[in-house]
Order: structure tokens, then sequence, then C-alpha cells
């Protein structure tokens, strides 16, 4: 077995509230007979942390250990099971999740629920205006882009999940202006060997900055984890900006 990241529950400071077990899709944590947080087995946790933002006591935390791997597909089999179709066609990393589930509008995960923001209407007559793009490279999806690539040498960078640009309609000005670009969704990607290209990225390119953009919802916290796991590995030290974007638009933190 080799070390990998995953939950660590303080028991001491768990008050059973329950919200860790909503928030993981992998249904790797339940409630005991105790009322405490625990692990239903250590392969359908992934050590992304998506738990970790609505736990209101600080109970849980990630560790590294010696320990079997995130099993996705166990993972999948033990929600769909447990919690449904629905349910398991947002496991981590499952590919075995069959027929298109139907869109959920409420429950589930607090990052998926439907959310109406009620916006008033622009004046009638008033032209839409095409603001300055700040983009200053391509590819930017971390999949695509190669870490040896000349333009982040020296760079300040920022690492933003998907629905950042679209929810911060100030995205280019605030966030983008004059550093370079990697998007990533911790959710909807297949996020194997992420924390190692990224590592290899802060490695080789020693990065003036480094910024990380989530959405304020518990899933987008799993890449600022991702993020801060690959600056450990890089042996560089680097401070870690994040910035977190709440769905109605307003930076958060």
């Amino acid at each position: 077995m080799a070390k990998r990241k995953i939950i660590e529950i303080d028991r001491a400071a768990c008050d059973g509230c329950g919200l860790c077990t909503t928030a993981c899709m992998e249904g790797a944590l339940r409630i005991d007979g105790e009322d405490k947080a625990v692990l239903v087995k250590d392969i359908y946790c992934d050590g992304l942390g998506a738990c970790l933002d609505v736990c209101p006591t600080g109970a849980l935390k990630i560790v590294e250990r010696e320990i079997a791997g995130y099993d996705a597909e166990a993972a999948f089999r033990h929600v769909l099971e447990t919690r449904g179709r629905d349910a398991a066609a947002r496991v981590h990393g499952a590919k075995s999740t069959g027929r298109k589930p139907a869109p959920r509008l409420e429950g589930g995960c607090p990052g998926s629920r439907a959310v109406d923001l009620n916006r008033p209407a622009a004046p009638a007559g008033r032209k839409a205006v095409s603001g300055r793009s700040e983009l200053g490279q391509w590819p930017i999806q971390l999949h695509l882009i190669s870490p040896q690539a000349p333009f982040f040498k020296n760079a300040d960078l920022l690492i933003a999940a998907d629905c950042t640009a679209f929810a911060l309609g100030i995205f280019h000005a605030e966030l983008l202006r004059g550093r370079k670009l990697v998007i990533a969704c911790p959710k909807l990607d297949d996020p194997s060997g992420y924390v190692e290209k990224l590592a290899e990225l802060i490695t080789l390119n020693d990065l003036k900055s480094l910024t990380v953009a989530i959405m304020n919802v518990p899933c987008c916290s799993g890449l600022y984890h991702m993020v801060d796991a690959a600056s450990e590995a890089s042996g560089r030290a680097i401070l870690i900006r994040k910035v977190v974007v709440g769905i109605d638009g307003a930076i958060v933190a």
C-alpha cells in the first residue's frame, strides 16, 4: 500500500450533524450509533475533502497515511445500492454510470442545488458591452496544458474552478489580468494525475505567485486541496492565495 490523502475524524469534536455525509458524493461517511461521523470504508474516500467546508466544528481534516487506494467503481456500486442511480452518477471518477440521470432540482449536494438568483432585468434598450479579454495563453484546461510550456516560467498563476469565470462578472479584470490560467473541475473531471501535474508545474517554473479560485460549494474545495497537495509534493515553498466566489457572483473570501 502507498501513502495517500484520506479523511480523519476527531470524534471528540464531531457533533453528529451529518452535513459531511451529504457533502460526500462517494458515500464514504456515515453517522454511527454514538452520533459520530465514521468512514464506511477507506476505499470509498477520494481524499479531496469535499466534506471539510461543511463541517461546523472542524472535526474533519485530511491526513496522509498508508492505506488502500480510492476505488471509484466500488464507491459507485456502494452509492448505487444505498442512494440510487442519480446519486451514483455523481461519484468522483466512476465510469459505470449507465444511462444519464434525470436532472435534480433540489436536495443532495448543496453545490448541485438549483437556485434562482432573481437578478433584475437590464433596462430596455441597453446594449451589452464586451469587456476586454485578459486571457494570455492557450490551452487552459489542466488535462491539456504542458507544465513545460514557456509561458509558465516566472508567471503569476491562477488555477480556477470552471464555474468561477461564469459566476464572477469581473473575473477577467479582478482575477485573470496579468496571470496565466489553468482551469479544472474537481467534481466532473477525471483528476487522475492532477496532483502530479500541478506539482511538476510548480517545480519547473519558479512561479511568482499562485492563486486558486473556487466556488463556495463543498465539492469545489477539492481543487484547493489538490493544489495544496501539489505544492507540498513539489518541495517549493509558495504561498497559495485562495479566492472563494459565491453563487451570487460575489467574492466571499
